[in-house]
């Protein structure tokens, strides 16, 4: 037997909705007042189990309660729903609350068929959910049903981590050290792209000749570029991104096909780079003219705007006018002076390296080699003097090969801060020697080893400076992380750390632990009140720590600014859960190299982020530049001052750079998003928050539902509140709750140890489901009754409350696809007066009886009386109930069409129609307070 979607059928002596999805064999079932987590598989054919049509029972008129059950009925049944029925199918589910700023470009989305944007918001404000809330509202709609996200291969498992827990979205990461793993795991000749539906997928991967053309081939409907800004194509940014690109380009091609483009850094200065990404979204901006000024230019304007969004914080800390706290900066330099020993063998391994680089005669691959060994030697000499050892001891990165090309990229990825490194971010000793075991260099390197070794400890003032301020930040109440260059490094001084803070737990991450090794330890540091993280930069990216830390500290200047921006990243963004950040930048004073990085780039770099609100990336010539510069330093005496600054190719370089900020703040100005109005968010928001419940909702319900539980719970200053998970006498699934959230909040403030309870939270869900189930299954022990009689002198006279819960089949059509999802949706009705000359009253008013205040009591008798003739007169509704469901379905359809705008009727098209009048959930009565005499 078929049944249709939405439709009530009984097996295992248990009702069930029927869900999308399901055959006439095969049925997808939700338990009636179950959660997400229940649904279950039912095998229906031949030889199955027994499945029969079912309806939805009435309530008993006898299993009556308080004045509050029809509030609590309400809220737990608003709160549990899923599939929601307004115009953001999605909201429902999300294991995040969006913030309002964050559903500005789902409605740009959902104005374009097929969707092509490119999100540009600033680092921390969260375009990791706004990519994926639009691929959540599409799949829930029924317009697509595969996704891929294209990213760097270090950003994989924190998306497949995002996607699971914050949108329900089950993903596989296809990578390098995975993708033969998967294809195991497929049929014969099937693709790895076409075996799993949700896929995170390395860009430099499937760019490859191995698995372009089989991922284009089996390429899904919706595509997520993240860090989008490394795949434009323009001069001077080399072959591996004009392969990304014209990977993304014949993505483009399919007319059908939505795409999402994230990054921080869409423009940066080069137009040709930004035009080549716009040309993704749309072809014709190929022939947009470069000056986009003036009112000749507005309608290009107004065209591009309905395709890109680019906000700061400024922008939506207050967007309407619900507060985004976002933490206040502090940011300090603090330098230190080397000591004379550690001075003496600075100077002495940069007199080696002045000669090691200047050898007569030699070839210019060995004097390349001879060149990034003796870099990497300056740098590790920098960072500490455990780093120097290992580097002096190590046979160089870049020994042995002879390709040019190849030593040049080994030398980059070693020494330099590259963006993107075929390894990842390395974070090991790059190795200075280059010569035989027993040359007379070697043994020389071996020598100044043993120097450098004799320098670890009370002789590593830059570990003392950082020793202090570490305590302070702990002392302070703040959570730091130590960014270190390499593993020796960061090693070295965890180890110290760990030996001189008291009642601290201090913690070290590198690339010698996995990214879920990483993962873990992070996550045991965190339990910890009084914590440190020593990391590398196999951090700076990959992994947000907001929660857990709020304070970074720059042990090594990286020497690429923009890393400075990703190692702060993971604590200075929305979420963070201390009011304050702190940001120190250690340096030598007179150490060459430091001072020449800091001059050059990072006091450079942060200018222009103090300026503009956002960062800038250095232009392509800053490596080309630390070149020459570093080149000049080898060329020196020591005696001799560097004032780097007064160079000519710097003053050139910094001219680019401000030109690119300004070239930033232009496409800014003249691309600021108009394309949403702020009152069209709000008008949805709040038709969304009153179909669903939002955070009063849940605070209300929780805190109802606890006290009729029987819990105690204890209001703190800060907003929070506290229950005891040992408290006696309450139910498990009570009990369980509060295990899981002593201490909790409902509002958008983070907070170490307290448990944010948004309208989604799992607990709020499971606690709403079994509120729900019990006053389905179990009427006369449940928290929230589905009928009850209480005497108020609000009324005048006989008033009843209708408690309905609408299931509507949405279909949609594109093209020659059809496909139905399933919709609830919450409702409340009332009526004075006799049920055969019902006098209906306004939303206002039906709103308004759930918070009357009973003032007098009727016995058991005369309750279940009233209740049996107000449930007998419900029979002769059915048709007003009817009548309802389909006004309810044309107002849906309207919502929907409403948010598509441009692009109704454009691709997708929808009808919206009840199966059936709505389920009573419950039955109110009101009744007048009789007036003496």
């Amino acid at each position: 037997m078929a049944f249709d979607i939405g439709s009530m059928v009984r097996v295992r002596g248990r009702d069930w909705v029927v869900l999308p999805d399901s055959s006439a064999d095969f049925l997808l079932l939700k338990p009636l007042g179950g959660s997400d987590a229940e649904i279950t598989g039912v095998y229906a054919g031949d030889g199955g189990e027994d499945v029969t049509s079912a309806a939805f029972a009435p309530p008993s008129p006898a299993a009556f309660g308080t004045a509050s059950g029809a509030r609590r009925l309400l809220n737990a049944a608003r709160l549990a729903v899923r599939s929601g029925a307004g115009p953001f199918r999605s909201l429902g589910r999300l294991g995040v609350e969006p913030r309002p700023y964050q559903l500005v470009p789902l409605l740009m989305a959902l104005r374009q068929s097929p969707a092509r944007l490119l999100i540009a918001d600033d680092v921390g404000i969260g375009k990791t959910v706004e990519a994926a809330l639009i691929a959540r509202e599409l799949l829930d709609r029924g317009e697509i049903d595969r996704l891929t996200v294209l990213c760097p291969p270090h950003l994989a498992e924190q998306w497949v981590q995002e996607l699971r827990v914050k949108f329900g979205i089950d993903a596989v990461a296809v990578l390098p050290g995975t993708a033969r793993r998967l294809e195991k795991g497929c049929n014969p000749g099937q693709s790895v792209f076409d075996r799993y539906r949700f896929t995170v997928v390395s860009l430099d991967l499937v760019k490859s000749d191995r698995w372009r053309q089989d991922f284009l081939t089996n390429a899904p409907d919706f595509v997520i570029v993240d860090e989008a800004h490394a795949s434009a194509e323009g001069e001077g940014l080399g072959a591996k991104r004009h392969q990304r690109y014209r990977l993304l380009e014949d993505l483009a091609r399919d007319p059908e096909r939505h795409l999402v483009l994230v990054t921080a850094t869409p423009h940066s200065g080069k137009e040709d780079a930004f035009r080549s990404l716009l040309r993704l979204l749309n072809p014709d901006f190929a022939t947009l003219p470069l000056d986009l000024s003036g009112a000749q230019n507005a309608r290009a304007r107004e065209t591009l705007a309905r395709h890109l969004v680019q906000r700061g914080r400024k922008d939506i800390t207050d967007y309407l006018r619900e507060d985004t706290p976002f933490p206040t900066r502090r940011d300090a330099e603090l330098k230190y002076t080397l000591h004379p020993e550690y001075a003496t063998l600075f100077e002495d391994v940069l007199a080696y390296a002045r000669e090691s680089v200047h050898v007569p005669g030699e070839v210019q691959n060995r004097t390349r080699i001879r060149w990034w060994a003796a870099l990497g030697l300056l740098r590790a000499l920098a960072s500490s003097p455990q780093a120097a050892a290992a580097t002096l001891r190590e046979r160089a990165g870049t020994e042995g090969e002879t390709d040019e090309a190849v030593i040049e990229r080994l030398g980059r990825e070693l020494v330099l801060d590259p963006e993107e490194g075929e390894e990842g971010l390395l974070d090991v000793t790059p190795g200075a020697q280059v010569d035989g075991a027993e040359s007379d260099t070697t043994r020389r390197l071996l020598a100044l080893a043993e120097r450098a070794d004799a320098l670890a400890g009370s002789k590593d003032r830059k570990l003392a400076l950082l020793t202090t301020q570490v305590q302070d930040l702990v002392k302070a109440g703040l959570a730091p992380i130590v960014f270190c260059r390499f593993i020796a490094t960061a090693e070295a001084v965890a180890e110290h750390l760990k030996g001189v803070l008291k009642g601290v737990e201090v913690a070290a991450v590198t690339g010698r632990l996995t990214p879920d090794e990483r993962v873990t330890r992070i996550g045991e540091l965190a339990q910890f009140d009084r914590r440190v993280l020593v990391a590398t930069d196999c951090l700076s990216e990959g992994i947000n720590l907001q929660q857990a830390f709020s304070a970074v500290v720059h042990y090594d200047l990286p020497w690429n600014p923009t890393r400075l921006d990703q190692r702060e990243g993971r604590v200075d963004r929305y979420g963070q859960s201390s009011p304050e950040v702190r940001v120190l930048t250690l340096y030598g004073e007179d150490n060459r190299i430091d001072t020449l990085i800091l001059d050059v780039l990072v006091r450079k770099h942060r200018l222009i982020r103090a300026t503009l609100g956002t960062s800038i990336p250095a232009p392509e010539e800053a490596e080309s530049l630390l070149d020459v510069l570093l080149t000049r330093v080898l060329n020196t005496d020591r005696r001799e001052t560097i004032q780097p600054l007064l160079f000519e190719d710097v003053q050139a370089f910094d001219l680019k750079w401000r030109n690119a900020a300004e070239s930033e703040k232009k496409s800014r100005s003249r691309f600021a998003q108009n394309s949403i109005r702020p009152e069209e968010v709000a008008g949805e928001l709040a038709a969304v928050r009153e179909a669903l419940g939002d955070a009063d909702a849940a605070q209300h319900f929780v805190m109802d539902a606890l006290s009729g539980a029987g819990v105690s719970v204890t209001p703190r200053l800060d907003g929070s509140f506290e229950a005891d998970p040992a408290q006696a006498d309450v139910a498990p699934e009570v009990r369980d709750f509060l295990r899981g959230a002593r201490r909790f909040r409902f509002d958008a403030r983070s907070e170490r140890g307290v448990t944010p309870l948004a309208r989604n939270h799992p607990f709020v869900e499971q606690l709403a489901s079994t509120v729900l189930g019990q006053a389905l299954d179990t009427p006369d022990e449940a928290a929230a009754k589905r009928v009850g009689v209480i005497r108020t002198s609000r009324v005048s006279t006989q008033t009843t409350l209708l408690l309905l819960r609408h299931r509507f089949h949405l279909t949609g059509r594109k093209g020659n696809r059809t496909w139905q999802t399933l919709a609830e949706e919450l409702d409340l009705m009332a009526y004075a007066g006799r049920a055969d000359d019902p006098q209906w009253l306004d939303a206002e008013a039906t709103r308004a009886l759930l918070n009357l205040t009973p003032e007098g009591n009727l016995d058991p008798v005369q309750k279940e009386d009233r209740l049996t003739r107000a449930l007998s007169d419900l029979h002769g509704m059915d048709g007003v109930l009817m009548a309802r469901a389909q006004d309810r379905a044309a107002a849906l359809l309207d919502a929907h069409e409403r948010v598509r705008g441009a692009a109704r009727g454009q691709g997708v098209t929808y009808a919206v129609e009840p199966p059936g009048p709505p389920d009573l959930l419950g039955v109110y009565v009101f009744l007048p307070v009789p007036r003496l005499g």
